[in-house]
């Protein structure tokens, strides 16, 4: 099976949603380490992009809109519409990642 597409609208040109299947979500949770700690230290008082917490968060999304599409494959979903993102801090040292959207079963308008 093939990925389903997925989109921030909520709806595909070209298409009819047939049927909502539900919520189709992934989420992970990332943890820093020392090493990205201590360059965030130094970037506060210099100043510029912390690329380390950049490149973990890049890691943690990636790895959220895998999820939330293995979720939505497991749906025998064809599209995740109204996709989002959102973040929280677990705790001090560990933020939460999460993917979510609409999994929904498509049709091409007729033309």
């Amino acid at each position: 099976m093939s990925d389903p597409i997925v989109t921030t609208i909520d709806h595909l040109p070209g298409y009819q949603v047939d049927s909502v299947l539900g919520l189709a979500r992934g989420s992970t949770v990332r943890a820093k380490h020392i090493g990205r700690d201590i360059t965030a230290l130094l970037k506060n008082i210099v100043g510029g992009e912390i690329k380390g917490y950049t490149e973990l968060l890049a890691e943690g999304r990636e790895e959220a809109i895998y999820r939330m599409l293995e979720d939505a494959k497991s749906l025998q979903a064809d599209a995740v519409i109204g996709f989002r993102f959102t973040t929280s801090m677990v705790s001090q040292a560990a933020v939460e990642i999460m993917a979510y959207g609409t999994a929904v079963k498509i049709k091409a308008n007729d033309a």
